[in-house]
């Protein structure tokens, strides 16, 4: 099968999205869309190109590791939005276009006359997906939001750590993700409704709707009467033993906290005793007594290393792993098979590695197509699909407008 079709086979297939996306947020959401099959065109300032591609270190030959995370999948067109003549050429292009995703300030695009409400006018079928820190409106609607304030704001940090501790960020930009995730989750249903009434429409999502969307029962439990959670540590908070244990040679997570789980935990480790124990009964009870009992399965534990205490639980059915670094986990057997790490050719790097795509399609599958783009690598290639000719891409040249 040609490169072409197995293309025209992917999910969405014949969708063009406009990613005006800097950082993480916005460029997340038309990655994930690009996975799809969707034909991402990533519009980045002449000559500087998106803010993502100056994030780092490290760097490889020249090129951000941030970048490359967020931008599979995507040509790149350089195109001063600014410009009467860039707003005039990205109109033309919205023409095309299906999908608009940016995560500029609320308002920007309006300013610059290439929001929703122009937009739509030339292109009613057009979808805007707008991304924000603190939502579209709102008293706190202008304020910039980066991920990890939004962490903090969303309790997020008050939930992770140890108690008695200072607030701890998870390690990655979870909000970020997220949110492009959520915003991938809008455009779709927005796509799907738009078979029904033929109209497009705006969606948006912020930071801190997405985090705080994501709490949880956390969330659901404060809220219905209960106490403001404190820090988990590396323990889940309602149930156990559900948490992180020390072995022989390093750590690892176990969950045994359904009853039959925890008298085979107890069985395997040979303290039978623990299951007449009166503090250890009920998940309750267990739970209450979580750093007494930690620190007793910790002392078995020693017997052996990680390896072989991960077999002997998962042979009986108990859910245990290691805790990995980096690169034990990028590579576990598992995780290569299910084809979550891809090497692609690169044109500088002679090979670049990615993270593969978490979702598959029996009979439309999504794939890493192509890497991220070079600064301005396509801009002839799209401006010329919307029928503009030699003299105009010079001109425009000239101005510096792309």
């Amino acid at each position: 099968m040609t490169d072409d079709a197995r293309l025209q086979q992917m999910p969405l297939a014949g969708i063009r999205v406009l990613d005006l996306g800097r950082h993480l947020a916005g460029p997340t959401c038309a990655m994930l869309l690009g996975d799809l099959g969707a034909d991402v065109i990533k519009i980045e300032k002449p000559g500087i190109g998106e803010d993502g591609r100056s994030a780092g270190p490290p760097f490889f030959e020249g090129i951000s590791a941030f970048f490359l995370s967020a931008n599979r999948n995507k040509r790149s067109l350089t195109l001063d939005i600014k410009r009467p003549e860039g707003q005039e050429a990205f109109r033309r292009l919205a023409d095309t276009a299906d999908v608009v995703v940016e995560n500029f300030r609320p308002g920007v695009m309006d300013a610059l006359g290439i929001g929703y409400a122009t937009m739509s006018e030339r292109n009613p079928r057009i979808i805007y997906c707008s991304i924000s820190g603190f939502g579209i409106d709102g008293p706190y609607a202008g304020r910039p939001g980066l991920d990890q304030i939004i962490q903090g704001v969303s309790g997020l940090m008050s939930v992770t750590g140890f108690e008695g501790g200072e607030p701890v960020r998870v390690g990655i930009p979870i909000a970020d993700l997220l949110t492009g995730l959520y915003g991938a989750y809008g455009v779709l249903a927005a796509l799907q409704a738009r078979e029904r009434t033929g109209r497009g429409q705006v969606v948006n999502t912020s930071l801190l709707e997405a985090m705080v969307g994501t709490m949880g029962f956390q969330a659901v439990r404060y809220l219905n009467g209960g106490e403001v959670p404190p820090p988990a540590g590396n323990h889940h908070p309602i149930n156990a033993p559900y948490g992180v244990f020390r072995a022989k040679d390093g750590y690892l997570t176990i969950g045994a906290s359904a009853e039959k789980r925890w008298e085979q935990l107890c069985q395997l480790l040979g303290a039978e005793e623990w299951i007449e124990d009166p503090r250890f009964q009920t998940n309750g009870g267990r739970f209450d007594h979580r750093l007494e009992l930690e620190s007793m399965i910790n002392e078995r534990l020693q017997a052996r290393p990680v390896a072989e205490w991960e077999c002997i639980f998962n042979d009986v059915g108990i859910p245990a792993g290691p805790v990995y670094a980096m690169d034990g986990a990028l590579d576990h057997p598992q995780v290569r098979h299910r084809e979550m790490v891809v090497d692609r050719p690169h044109p500088v790097l002679g090979t670049v590695s990615l993270l593969g795509l978490p979702v598959k399609f029996s009979e439309t599958p999504g794939d890493v197509h192509r890497i991220p783009p070079g600064l301005g690598e396509h801009t002839e290639e799209i401006l010329r699909e919307v029928g503009m000719t030699d003299d105009d891409l010079s001109r425009l040249r000239e101005q510096s407008v792309i």
